[in-house]
């Protein structure tokens, strides 16, 4: 049994405010509203006996509290975010400006164009808005970590991840935008340097390589050249000055026209045109997953041009969706109408090749993270972003790379050559002594690999972008100043050339860039609408295409039609079935919103149900301890809940200090989400769990800022996290 005390206060003193895993705690009159306890809250996820207007007429009770070692606030600085999210800073955004009101509101509301700038020092508003709409994507659930963390950072991922095809697809998108786009620039500016058109360039680097050759110094100066590239950034692009990637042609080294038919992005593959900066390179990274399944299903179901009719004699075929097209996969069927195996159910191959490839779904994605987490803390380690330090972690890798220096002239190349060899015999045949090795260092050292991860060692402290992010989310927390959240716009971006200046497209010395002139480089960025379809060949064109035929479109829209219909039935049958006292229904409630105007809330209050009912989960953090509570109070909507505390009678209440573990969790199942998107073209709104500490969840549905109130509970606290 747990009670929850929001009781009046006394005019002498203060009010007591109880919970059953917190010290008492003082809070301010001016917080609190009449007597109201909540006895006996059961999970949201099991049926409940009691509807939530009796709860609010219950007695009044208090229990005995429990202390948690773990850190109540962000004063207590858990980790060296939370130090960071309360240090001084010498450069300031609006983020980190003091003021006088309870929470700040710096546009959440608002276009990006009437938002303040910068919001973080340091750190341009567009940059912070690429950090977490990526941040929302990544982070799906979070528990409460009570140990030390590796490198003084939280929000590392938890070694028991849970796997799920979605958060693989997220891991893969990532990976994409991280490695995939950094290893094609690399690519690119391999490709430049042996084109010989930007000659001044060239000649340097290949005078320096065939000297160093000549002298036996190319380790030395691979060194050195590596030392100052880390210690002195403006080196980077005076040896390898930038380019956008879509207009470089990695075989030529010279100008190409972007696949996307014009220049309308500087960091992405294809040069597609984007309305705020990082949305084309989010964009290309799920395409890249969707062409992969959709290249994986093309093969399942055996799609080849030898089973299809002459052009004009289709047939029966024209009036059939192609099946790659609508998602089935057809590898089944296909073996049966082929008639060479035996029956589904006869296969003894399947359930063990089933099993074993999901069995290491969940390993692959966890190596997958930690690749993407290792480069992006190389990317933040050479290249550090506020609040983080902006020379410490250069000069550590510097320290590491520069003993190198020294070995590189001391050893010969017999030397070298000797000790490779060695140590590839010892580590072939040396079995005999690494496993006893092993076996005592694991039971000496119990977790000494984890001891020497690169996270712990030449990275330790380095964030990865999640970490980075929650920083810069809890500076905003840290002043009462929560972050505006990434703008979005059902637009399409225009097809016009992005604005190109030294910073994106230079050469070193009296080149060109590129080696091309300014004619041919407007010609290359300009907007060609027949670039986007040019394929590699007849045979990529017959692969690629879903031909329905036209009886097929006709087919697929009457079943679209018919799906709608049903969709819609079935959601107004929950309506009554939720009346009816269905919990389920109730959960699915306002899953589905009519209209798309929730833009309204926030940083305080966001519009939700809770076991069906309308109201609102509000956020204060006016008293010492602040809290998250869900009200029925209708005026929330139009008034808001700031100053109106004593009216809003929660119908439950958490300390944010309380919270252990946040989930998101989808409004619908997944296969439910996909047909109403389909179907209704109409967003699905989401909603999220938030566990106390004494075991209670509270689940809260039909969230539209779910991503936001998500952010907020997860920056507020003292608590160190960790990602599931």
């Amino acid at each position: 049994m747990t009670s929850i005390f929001f009781g009046p206060a006394p005019q002498s003193g203060p009010v007591t405010f109880l919970h059953r895993t917190a010290p008492a705690i003082n809070m301010s009159q001016e917080t609190t509203g009449r007597g109201v306890v909540y006895e006996d809250l059961h999970p949201v996820n099991h049926p409940i006996n009691d509807p939530i207007e009796q709860r609010q007429s219950q007695t009044l009770t208090t229990q005995t509290a429990t202390s948690t070692q773990a850190a109540q606030n962000l004063t207590e600085e858990a980790t060296a975010s939370h130090a960071l999210a309360q240090a001084d800073h010498d450069e300031k955004g609006v983020a980190q400006l003091s003021h006088n009101a309870e929470v700040k509101d710096l546009g959440w509301n608002e276009p990006p164009s009437k938002i303040p700038a910068p919001l973080v020092g340091g750190m341009d508003n567009e940059e912070l808005w690429v950090l977490v709409r990526r941040f929302n994507k990544q982070m799906y659930h979070v528990k409460e970590y009570p140990y030390p963390v590796p490198g003084n950072l939280d929000l590392n991922i938890a070694d028991e991840d849970e796997f799920s095809p979605d958060k693989l697809r997220a891991t893969i998108e990532r990976l994409y935008m991280t490695v995939g786009l950094g290893m094609m620039g690399f690519i690119k500016q391999v490709g430049r340097l042996r084109s010989w058109r930007e000659r001044n360039r060239t000649a340097y680097f290949a005078a320096a390589y065939f000297v160093a050759w000549l002298l036996d110094m190319l380790v030395p100066l691979f060194t050195v050249t590596l030392v100052v590239l880390i210690v002195y950034p403006p080196s980077r692009d005076v040896m390898f000055p930038p380019a956008p990637l879509a207009l470089v042609d990695a075989k030529t080294g010279g100008v190409q026209k972007p696949k996307a038919g014009v220049l309308g992005s500087t960091d992405t593959a294809t040069g597609a045109p984007e309305k705020h900066k990082g949305e084309a390179a989010e964009a290309e990274a799920s395409n890249f997953v969707n062409s992969i399944a959709s290249v994986a299903l093309a093969s399942a179901s055996g799609k080849h041009p030898q089973t299809e009719p002459p052009p004009g004699q289709a047939g029966v075929a024209d009036s059939i969706p192609d099946p790659t097209a609508i998602a089935m996969s057809a590898s089944t069927a296909k073996t049966s109408a082929e008639g060479k195996a035996a029956a589904p159910t006869h296969d003894k191959t399947k359930v063990p090749m089933e099993t074993a490839m999901w069995s290491k779904m969940r390993p692959i994605m966890h190596g997958l993270a930690d690749v993407a987490d290792t480069w992006e803390r190389f990317a933040n380690a050479l290249s550090p972003t506020p609040p983080f330090p902006r020379e410490l972690y250069r000069l550590r890798l510097a320290a590491v790379v520069v003993p190198l220096v020294a070995v590189s002239l001391l050893t010969s190349a017999y030397m070298f050559t000797k000790g490779v060899t060695f140590g590839i015999g010892f580590g072939f045949f040396g079995d005999p002594v690494i496993q006893p090795g092993l076996r005592w260092l694991n039971r000496t050292f119990p977790h000494w690999q984890k001891l020497l991860e690169i996270r712990n060692t030449l990275l330790k402290g380095v964030p990865t972008n999640a970490q980075l992010t929650i920083t810069v989310l809890r500076i905003g927390e840290a002043n009462k100043a929560p972050l505006p959240p990434p703008p979005h716009s059902k637009d399409p971006p225009p097809d016009q050339p992005v604005e190109i200046t030294d910073e994106h497209l230079r050469a070193t010395g009296a080149d060109w860039p590129l080696n091309a002139t300014q004619e041919e480089l407007d010609e290359a960025m300009a907007h060609d609408p027949t670039t986007a379809h040019e394929t590699a060949g007849a045979d990529i064109d017959h692969s690629k295409d879903s031909k329905h035929g036209k009886k097929g479109h006709k087919l697929i829209s009457f079943f679209k039609s018919t799906v709608k219909g049903t969709v819609e039935t079935t959601l107004g049958a929950d309506r009554l079935k939720a009346k009816a006292g269905s919990e389920p229904s109730k959960q699915r409630l306002g899953a589905v919103p009519k209209t798309k105007d929730y833009n309204i809330d926030g940083p305080v209050d966001f519009a939700c149900r809770f076991h069906g009912k309308k109201g609102h989960t509000i956020i204060s953090t006016k008293t010492a301890i602040p809290y998250v509570a869900f009200t029925l109070d209708k005026k929330v909507a139009d008034q808001g809940s700031i100053g109106r505390e004593e009216e809003l009678h929660p119908v439950w209440t958490v300390p944010v200090a309380d919270i252990k573990e946040l989930k998101k969790v989808g409004g619908l199942g997944w296969k439910a989400k996909l047909v109403v998107g389909w179907a209704l073209d109409r967003e699905v709104a989401d909603g999220m769990e938030i566990v106390s500490k004494t075991g209670e969840v509270f689940t809260i549905t039909a969230l539209p800022l779910r991503d936001e109130l998500f952010n907020r509970l997860i920056a507020m606290g003292g608590q160190k996290w960790e990602a599931w």
